[in-house]
Protein backbone atom coordinates (compact mmCIF):
# COMPACT_ATOMS: atom_id res chain seq x y z
CA UNK A 1 0.00 0.00 0.00
CA UNK A 2 1.23 3.64 -0.75
CA UNK A 3 -0.11 7.13 0.69
CA UNK A 4 -0.87 9.36 -2.52
CA UNK A 5 -1.91 12.79 -2.61
CA UNK A 6 -4.21 14.53 -5.28
CA UNK A 7 -6.19 16.94 -6.23
CA UNK A 8 -9.54 17.51 -7.40
CA UNK A 9 -10.41 20.16 -9.87
CA UNK A 10 -13.79 21.28 -11.58
CA UNK A 11 -12.92 22.31 -15.25
CA UNK A 12 -16.41 23.35 -16.02
CA UNK A 13 -18.34 20.55 -14.53
CA UNK A 14 -15.61 17.38 -15.90
CA UNK A 15 -14.35 16.76 -12.19
CA UNK A 16 -10.90 15.79 -12.79
CA UNK A 17 -8.21 14.22 -10.44
CA UNK A 18 -4.50 15.11 -10.20
CA UNK A 19 -2.52 12.71 -8.75
CA UNK A 20 0.36 14.63 -7.13
CA UNK A 21 2.68 11.93 -6.03
CA UNK A 22 4.87 9.67 -8.05
CA UNK A 23 2.81 6.38 -9.33
CA UNK A 24 4.91 3.71 -12.16
CA UNK A 25 3.05 3.93 -15.47
CA UNK A 26 2.27 0.47 -15.26
CA UNK A 27 0.34 1.04 -11.92
CA UNK A 28 -1.28 4.26 -13.13
CA UNK A 29 -4.32 2.45 -14.68
CA UNK A 30 -5.02 0.71 -11.35
CA UNK A 31 -4.54 3.47 -9.15
CA UNK A 32 -7.18 5.50 -11.49
CA UNK A 33 -9.64 3.16 -11.01
CA UNK A 34 -9.07 2.97 -6.89
CA UNK A 35 -9.44 6.85 -6.70
CA UNK A 36 -12.73 6.65 -9.36
CA UNK A 37 -13.92 4.47 -6.68
CA UNK A 38 -13.21 7.05 -3.69
CA UNK A 39 -14.75 10.22 -5.97
CA UNK A 40 -17.68 8.87 -7.08
CA UNK A 41 -17.74 12.84 -9.00
CA UNK A 42 -14.71 12.35 -10.68
CA UNK A 43 -14.85 12.03 -14.65
CA UNK A 44 -11.32 11.34 -15.51
CA UNK A 45 -7.55 10.84 -13.82
CA UNK A 46 -4.17 12.51 -14.48
CA UNK A 47 -0.64 12.41 -13.07
CA UNK A 48 0.99 15.69 -12.40
CA UNK A 49 4.10 16.90 -11.97
CA UNK A 50 5.19 20.45 -11.55
CA UNK A 51 8.64 21.49 -12.93
CA UNK A 52 10.51 24.35 -13.77
CA UNK A 53 8.92 25.55 -16.47
CA UNK A 54 5.73 23.98 -16.37
CA UNK A 55 3.64 21.01 -15.72
CA UNK A 56 3.61 17.51 -16.84
CA UNK A 57 0.61 15.49 -17.32
CA UNK A 58 -0.57 11.84 -18.22
CA UNK A 59 -3.52 10.62 -18.16
CA UNK A 60 -4.73 7.24 -17.28
CA UNK A 61 -5.45 5.95 -20.60
CA UNK A 62 -2.44 7.60 -22.14
CA UNK A 63 -5.23 10.13 -24.17
CA UNK A 64 -4.92 14.04 -24.90
CA UNK A 65 -7.31 16.34 -22.55
CA UNK A 66 -8.16 19.99 -23.00
CA UNK A 67 -10.07 19.74 -19.82
CA UNK A 68 -7.40 18.10 -17.53
CA UNK A 69 -4.37 20.37 -19.29
CA UNK A 70 -6.25 23.37 -18.17
CA UNK A 71 -7.02 21.79 -15.13
CA UNK A 72 -3.01 21.22 -14.55
CA UNK A 73 -1.98 24.65 -15.39
CA UNK A 74 -4.31 26.16 -12.94
CA UNK A 75 -2.97 23.78 -10.05
CA UNK A 76 0.62 24.81 -11.26
CA UNK A 77 -1.07 28.65 -11.48
CA UNK A 78 -2.02 28.18 -8.00
CA UNK A 79 1.62 26.88 -6.29
CA UNK A 80 3.66 29.39 -7.86
CA UNK A 81 1.23 32.29 -7.14
CA UNK A 82 0.23 32.91 -11.20
CA UNK A 83 -2.37 35.32 -11.10
CA UNK A 84 -2.14 35.98 -14.91
CA UNK A 85 -0.22 34.29 -17.63
CA UNK A 86 1.15 31.43 -19.65
CA UNK A 87 2.03 27.90 -18.18
CA UNK A 88 3.43 25.32 -20.77
CA UNK A 89 1.81 21.54 -19.95
CA UNK A 90 3.98 18.49 -21.47
CA UNK A 91 0.17 16.63 -22.08
CA UNK A 92 0.18 13.00 -22.96
CA UNK A 93 -0.69 11.93 -26.64
CA UNK A 94 0.87 15.69 -27.69
CA UNK A 95 4.25 15.42 -28.80
CA UNK A 96 4.78 19.22 -27.86
CA UNK A 97 3.76 20.84 -24.69
CA UNK A 98 -0.01 22.70 -24.76
CA UNK A 99 0.28 26.34 -23.97
CA UNK A 100 -2.17 27.62 -21.45
CA UNK A 101 -3.81 30.88 -20.37
CA UNK A 102 -4.77 31.62 -17.55
CA UNK A 103 -5.99 34.45 -15.43
CA UNK A 104 -8.06 34.94 -11.74
CA UNK A 105 -11.40 35.60 -11.44
CA UNK A 106 -13.24 37.33 -8.58
CA UNK A 107 -15.19 34.14 -6.71
CA UNK A 108 -11.99 32.28 -6.69
CA UNK A 109 -11.70 30.15 -9.74
CA UNK A 110 -9.24 30.86 -13.07
CA UNK A 111 -10.16 31.35 -16.64
CA UNK A 112 -8.04 28.72 -18.08
CA UNK A 113 -7.17 29.32 -22.89
CA UNK A 114 -5.46 26.60 -24.07
CA UNK A 115 -4.28 26.15 -27.80
CA UNK A 116 -5.89 22.60 -28.45
CA UNK A 117 -3.76 20.15 -30.82
CA UNK A 118 -4.44 20.27 -34.69
CA UNK A 119 -6.54 17.34 -35.65
CA UNK A 120 -4.56 14.61 -37.35
CA UNK A 121 -7.66 14.52 -39.86
CA UNK A 122 -11.23 16.18 -40.46
CA UNK A 123 -13.55 15.09 -42.58
CA UNK A 124 -16.39 11.86 -42.95
CA UNK A 125 -15.58 8.18 -42.29
CA UNK A 126 -18.16 4.98 -43.54
CA UNK A 127 -19.26 3.08 -40.23
CA UNK A 128 -20.11 -0.90 -40.49
CA UNK A 129 -24.35 0.51 -40.75
CA UNK A 130 -23.39 1.85 -44.40
CA UNK A 131 -23.36 5.83 -43.17
CA UNK A 132 -20.96 8.01 -43.46
CA UNK A 133 -20.24 10.15 -40.63
CA UNK A 134 -17.82 13.44 -39.55
CA UNK A 135 -14.78 12.01 -37.75
CA UNK A 136 -12.02 14.27 -36.17
CA UNK A 137 -8.89 12.39 -35.36
CA UNK A 138 -6.46 13.58 -32.58
CA UNK A 139 -3.40 11.81 -31.25
CA UNK A 140 -4.95 9.71 -28.94
CA UNK A 141 -8.61 9.34 -29.46
CA UNK A 142 -11.66 9.89 -32.37
CA UNK A 143 -14.58 12.55 -31.87
CA UNK A 144 -17.74 10.92 -34.18
CA UNK A 145 -19.94 14.25 -35.10
CA UNK A 146 -23.78 13.31 -34.51
CA UNK A 147 -26.19 15.90 -35.29
CA UNK A 148 -29.18 13.36 -34.54
CA UNK A 149 -29.23 11.93 -31.15
CA UNK A 150 -29.14 7.94 -30.49
CA UNK A 151 -30.42 7.07 -27.50
CA UNK A 152 -28.37 6.83 -24.51
CA UNK A 153 -28.14 2.81 -24.68
CA UNK A 154 -27.52 2.50 -27.70
CA UNK A 155 -24.55 4.74 -27.65
CA UNK A 156 -22.95 3.45 -24.89
CA UNK A 157 -23.56 0.28 -26.82
CA UNK A 158 -21.65 1.62 -30.34
CA UNK A 159 -18.53 3.79 -28.54
CA UNK A 160 -16.22 0.04 -27.73
CA UNK A 161 -17.68 -0.76 -31.14
CA UNK A 162 -16.61 2.19 -33.47
CA UNK A 163 -13.72 2.72 -31.73
CA UNK A 164 -12.58 -0.32 -32.66
CA UNK A 165 -13.84 0.38 -36.26
CA UNK A 166 -12.11 3.61 -36.11
CA UNK A 167 -8.93 1.57 -34.85
CA UNK A 168 -8.65 4.40 -32.29
CA UNK A 169 -6.97 4.56 -29.09
CA UNK A 170 -10.12 6.24 -27.37
CA UNK A 171 -13.37 7.88 -28.90
CA UNK A 172 -15.94 10.29 -28.10
CA UNK A 173 -19.50 10.12 -29.52
CA UNK A 174 -20.29 14.39 -29.76
CA UNK A 175 -23.91 14.80 -30.18
CA UNK A 176 -23.82 18.41 -31.18
CA UNK A 177 -27.06 20.54 -31.84
CA UNK A 178 -26.36 23.86 -33.66
CA UNK A 179 -29.79 25.40 -33.04
CA UNK A 180 -29.67 24.91 -29.78
CA UNK A 181 -25.70 25.40 -29.52
CA UNK A 182 -25.64 22.00 -27.21
CA UNK A 183 -23.45 19.54 -26.87
CA UNK A 184 -23.87 16.43 -25.12
CA UNK A 185 -20.29 14.34 -25.13
CA UNK A 186 -19.96 10.38 -24.37
CA UNK A 187 -16.40 9.33 -23.98
CA UNK A 188 -14.79 6.30 -23.82
CA UNK A 189 -11.49 5.48 -22.85
CA UNK A 190 -10.42 1.18 -23.17
CA UNK A 191 -7.30 1.91 -21.56
CA UNK A 192 -8.61 3.58 -18.39
CA UNK A 193 -11.75 1.09 -18.30
CA UNK A 194 -14.17 4.43 -18.68
CA UNK A 195 -17.20 5.47 -20.55
CA UNK A 196 -18.68 8.50 -19.24
CA UNK A 197 -21.40 11.14 -20.24
CA UNK A 198 -19.23 14.17 -19.71
CA UNK A 199 -20.43 17.45 -18.07
CA UNK A 200 -18.36 18.88 -20.36
CA UNK A 201 -15.49 17.65 -23.27
CA UNK A 202 -12.45 19.65 -24.54
CA UNK A 203 -11.33 18.15 -27.36
CA UNK A 204 -14.87 17.23 -28.32
CA UNK A 205 -15.65 20.83 -28.14
CA UNK A 206 -12.82 21.71 -30.07
CA UNK A 207 -13.47 18.97 -32.62
CA UNK A 208 -17.19 20.20 -33.11
CA UNK A 209 -14.74 23.78 -34.11
CA UNK A 210 -12.73 21.80 -36.27
CA UNK A 211 -15.21 20.35 -38.25
CA UNK A 212 -17.01 23.76 -38.87
CA UNK A 213 -14.24 25.16 -39.70
CA UNK A 214 -13.40 22.78 -42.77
CA UNK A 215 -16.35 24.02 -43.81
CA UNK A 216 -17.00 27.39 -43.29
CA UNK A 217 -13.68 28.85 -42.57
CA UNK A 218 -12.86 30.24 -39.00
CA UNK A 219 -15.01 29.75 -36.19
CA UNK A 220 -16.45 31.32 -32.91
CA UNK A 221 -18.71 29.32 -30.85
CA UNK A 222 -20.23 28.84 -27.28
CA UNK A 223 -21.35 25.47 -26.94
CA UNK A 224 -23.51 24.76 -23.76
CA UNK A 225 -22.87 21.54 -22.01
CA UNK A 226 -24.39 19.95 -18.96
CA UNK A 227 -21.56 21.17 -16.70
CA UNK A 228 -21.52 24.39 -18.34
CA UNK A 229 -19.95 26.15 -21.57
CA UNK A 230 -16.80 25.91 -23.23
CA UNK A 231 -15.79 28.53 -25.86
CA UNK A 232 -13.59 27.26 -29.29
CA UNK A 233 -12.40 29.98 -31.76
CA UNK A 234 -9.95 30.27 -34.40
CA UNK A 235 -6.39 31.94 -33.59
CA UNK A 236 -4.55 33.82 -35.52
CA UNK A 237 -2.29 30.82 -36.82
CA UNK A 238 -4.75 29.00 -37.64
CA UNK A 239 -5.07 26.75 -34.59
CA UNK A 240 -8.43 26.53 -31.91
CA UNK A 241 -8.44 27.92 -28.66
CA UNK A 242 -10.55 26.41 -26.19
CA UNK A 243 -11.80 28.65 -23.08
CA UNK A 244 -13.41 27.42 -19.85
CA UNK A 245 -13.06 28.06 -16.29
CA UNK A 246 -11.68 25.80 -13.22
CA UNK A 247 -11.94 25.68 -9.76
CA UNK A 248 -9.49 23.86 -7.57
CA UNK A 249 -11.97 21.81 -5.12
CA UNK A 250 -9.50 20.50 -2.17
CA UNK A 251 -6.75 18.25 -1.66
CA UNK A 252 -7.20 14.73 -0.19
CA UNK A 253 -4.47 11.69 0.81
CA UNK A 254 -5.51 8.23 0.13
CA UNK A 255 -3.57 4.71 0.86
CA UNK A 256 -3.74 2.54 -2.94
CA UNK A 257 -2.55 -0.51 -3.50
CA UNK A 258 0.30 0.01 -6.10
CA UNK A 259 1.23 -3.47 -6.76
Amino acid sequence: MKEIRYALLDPTGNQTVLVESEVPPAAQPSAAAQIMRQEPDAEQVGFYAARRNGAALRMAGGEFCGNAAMSAAVLFALEKDIADGTVSVAVSGQPEPTAVRVSALPDGSMRGAVAMPRPVSVGEERFPDGIRRPVVRFPGISHVILTSPLPRAEAEALAPLWCGHLRSASLGIMTYDRAAGTLLPLVYVPAAGTLFWERSCASGTTAVGAFLASKEGAVSLSLRQPGGTLRVETAADGRLVLTGTVRLRYRREILIDTE
